[in-house]
Order: structure tokens, then sequence, then C-alpha cells
């Protein structure tokens, strides 16, 4: 039987600023730019003369998810899509703005709608693998510790379970980036002016920059548990 060695010491703090660090500070980079983007264009009207909500019922309605409900919900940048209820939330300055902004994110929003009615393979194996990714996502680091003072069998669990992290984080990826295809496209016929496609598209590419770093912050995380878990063996 293996054993894995207790303690850190450098390697713990090397790790984290040669795997880590990195895509956290991009993370922070790109959380500042969909804030400032989006705070920007917030302000910019969209010259349709609809709100954010009333944009997502007549796409949702001409795709024919007259089923799919709009609600309000609170908080900034908490919109989503919930496949299993059907249910298309925006966030106050989405649901009621009508700025582009508001189009632009609601738009996108409803491209998961479309996803999901569509049975996008990308969206279904995301949703599959949600539930593991946020199980492992809590518990890799207990299993990692259960390996050094056990044995090596719960290192392997934690980055099995932690595979599945990296794994959701990458497949949301063309996920996110296929919404805002869906969003532009709809976009373009007849809702929004030509002149507001381009900032629409800014919009867009800031929120796809905060899922690109959340998985590179991810893969740096699963080398970093490759790098500490390396040699432990009495």
């Amino acid at each position: 039987m293996f054993h894995y060695g207790v303690g850190y010491g450098s390697d713990y703090y090397l790790s984290y600023l040669i795997f880590v660090l990195p895509a956290l500070l991009l993370g922070m980079y790109a959380q500042t730019k969909i804030n400032t983007t989006f705070s920007k264009y917030l302000k910019v009207s969209s010259n349709t003369g609809l709100t954010g909500a009333q944009i997502a019922r007549l796409i949702l309605d001409r795709n024919g998810l007259n089923d799919v409900y709009v609600e309000q919900v609170r908080g900034k940048l908490t919109d989503h899509y919930d496949p299993r209820k059907r249910v298309l939330r925006l966030s106050n300055n989405v649901y009621s703005g009508s700025s582009i902004a508001a189009m632009s994110v609601a738009a996108h929003e409803v491209g998961h709608a479309i996803q999901h009615a569509e049975g996008y393979m990308p969206l279904i194996i995301r949703n599959n693998i949600a539930p593991i990714a946020n199980f492992g996502s809590r518990m890799v680091w207990i299993f990692i510790m259960l390996g050094f003072i056990l044995n090596a069998f719960y290192i392997d669990l934690g980055i099995i379970l932690f595979l599945a992290v990296v794994l959701f984080q990458v497949i949301t990826l063309p996920v996110e980036f296929n919404a805002s295809k869906r969003a532009l496209e709809q976009l373009e016929n007849g809702i929004s002016p030509v002149d507001n496609l381009r900032p629409a598209k800014q919009v867009l590419s800031a929120a796809a920059l905060t899922y690109v770093a959340a998985t590179l912050t991810a893969i740096g995380e699963l080398a970093r548990i490759f790098f500490l878990t390396r040699n432990r063996r009495d």
C-alpha cells in the first residue's frame, strides 16, 4: 500500500504562484472588463423601443418557445436560464432596461433556451456534469488531505472529481460562445439597429472572457494538484 507524505512546505505557495495566480489575475481583469463594459452600455439606448424582457419574449415566441417564462430576479448580472423550470430570469437592469447591455444579455440568455429546446449536446453534457462538478469543487481538497494522511486512493478520487470540474468549465466555453452567436443572429433579424450590433458584441465578448478565465483557473488548479501530489509516496 502506498501512502503520501504529509506537509506542503514551499510547494504549496510555489504551485499557487505558478498554476493558479495567473488565471486568477486574468479572472480579475475579466470581471473588471464585464463590469465596465456592461455599465457603459447600460447607459446607451438600444433604440429598439423594447425592454430586455420584451426582447426576450419576442425571440422566444418567434422560436416557438411560448412555454418559457420570463421573470425578474434581483442582483446585477444574475441573469440565467433555468432548464429545469424552463424559466428565463433577468436581473432588474436587464428586465426593465432598454439599453444595449439589456438587449445583449437578454438575447444571450434566450440563446440558452433555444439550445435547450434543440437538444444542443454541449449544453446537455454540461447540465449532466454540473452536480458532480459542484460536489468535486467542494470536496477535492478534503480528499487530497485524506490522501496525504491515510491512503493514495483518496487523492486519486479527489483528482477524478476535480476532472469533472475542469470538464464542466471546458464544455461551458462552446455553450456560452454558441449562445452569444445565437443572440447576435436573433438581434440582426429585425430587432436591433445595425449600429448597435457591434457594441452588443463587445458586451457578449466581455462576458465570454470571464468563462475563459474560469476555465484556465480550473485547469491551473488541476495542474497544482498534480504538482503537490507528485512524489508524495513513502
